[in-house]
């Protein structure tokens, strides 16, 4: 296993005073590595990056969504009022309710749409967890294929394998470890390699459900994460781009020419995901193509780090260098 490798470092005035170690990848059109750094070829837990895969193994195994919808099935949404309506939707277009979801009861991710409902006297609820809409599609799946809906989270459920059995295929990899995610879903290892090859798979795609897939994500961005979220900005920044966070500061984007970038932090720091992926995309040129907002990318890469309530130092990436 090759170890990881500071990826950004915590600079405050002028002084660093600590690094985030992890490691990345950067796929070319034609799929090969053009660039890595630290482990990109050990399995790794993608957390919700793993998603838009998931919501594609639904797809095939039968799932009819698309538009707003199907990039809700592969969101970790904010929470908004316009995300907990679309899982509703779902969830309605299956014939069930709230009831069947077995997402633990959360506030939602945004912080002023959490604070609102604390305001209003609301409590946690099922369907306000970001994995929700993940969870709705998952059961409308199992309604659709006459599968039950009580057990839809065993790693051994026919859901379950199909998705599994999808997940393989578009990574290019075996499943090398199944755990249990924070929503209590399966969770199916890959390397970030995997995910990459994976994200540039969909990114790619012309036709049916991977295009499909590609089409909801490009088309509903802010369904997938919120409309005060990083990945939204960066999405609508870059054309035709693919992306999605994950817990533990996993991130992938793909470009529609099938060029696709990885990136895990090894201590999980959400904070130094951002940072990394818009150094990235500035490497390898994507800010400066035509049509691409280089601002607005460069933008979703800044963390500022406070000193007496005024910027004094910043989060950095470090240069990429080829392995």
């Amino acid at each position: 296993m090759t170890a990881p490798v500071v990826i950004a470092e915590i600079v405050r005035s002028g002084f660093v005073e600590g690094h985030h170690y992890g490691s990345w990848v950067v796929l070319d059109r034609d799929g090969t590595v053009l660039a890595a750094a630290g482990d990109v070829e050990s399995p790794m837990l993608p957390r919700s990056c793993n998603k838009p895969v998931q919501a594609l193994g639904m797809l095939e195994a039968g799932l009819s969504l698309d538009g707003e919808l199907l990039a809700l099935a592969c969101a970790s949404h904010s929470g908004e009022a316009f995300h907990v309506e679309g899982v509703r939707r779902i969830l309605d277009s299956a014939g069930l309710d709230e009831g069947a979801l077995q997402t633990p009861p959360d506030w939602p991710l945004d912080d002023d749409r959490r604070e609102e409902l604390i305001r209003a006297g609301q409590s946690q609820a099922p369907v306000l967890m970001n994995c929700s809409g993940k969870h709705a599609a998952m059961l409308a799946t199992c309604v659709v294929n006459g599968w039950p809906t009580e057990t839809y989270l065993a790693a051994d459920h026919p859901l379950q394998q199909a998705i599994a059995g999808t997940f393989a295929r578009t990574t290019g990899e075996a499943v090398e470890h199944v755990a249990t995610d924070g929503c209590g879903a399966p969770l199916l290892s890959t390397s970030l390699t995997g995910l990459a090859r994976a994200f540039a798979r969909l990114a790619r795609a012309s036709t049916g459900p991977a295009f499909a897939i590609a089409s909801a994500i490009r088309s509903h961005p802010e369904y997938v994460s919120g409309t005060r979220r990083d990945e939204l900005a960066l999405l609508r920044a870059v054309p035709g781009a693919i992306g999605k966070a994950g817990a533990e500061s996993c991130y992938a984007v793909a470009l529609p020419d099938g060029r696709a970038f990885a990136t895990k932090t090894d201590d999980g720091a959400a904070r130094a995901r951002p940072v990394v992926m818009a150094a990235l995309l500035e490497g390898l040129g994507v800010t400066a193509e035509p049509g691409v907002d280089g601002d607005a990318v460069r933008r979703t890469g800044e963390a500022v780090l406070l000193g007496g309530g005024r910027p004094v130092g910043e989060i950095r990436a470090v240069a990429p260098s080829s392995s």
